[in-house]
């Protein structure tokens, strides 16, 4: 289930993404989400870039 959107940018997200070796599961910040990309900064300030079609799952989570 995806339930996150544009409007949760500044919130605590957790995605799941599918990729060729098979799934990534990222918890940060949504810093954006723009022309089909979210950007998603991790506790230790990594940016990870995930494309729309790869969401598999995502929702907000409490903060830490």
């Amino acid at each position: 289930m995806i339930a996150v959107s544009p409007a949760d940018v500044g919130r605590r997200v957790t995605v799941r993404r599918a990729d060729p070796d098979g799934f990534r599961d990222t918890v940060g910040v949504l810093e954006s989400w723009q022309d089909g990309l979210l950007q998603v900064r991790k506790h230790d300030g990594t940016l990870v870039s995930v494309r729309e079609e790869a969401l598999v799952a995502a929702r907000v989570v409490p903060e830490r």
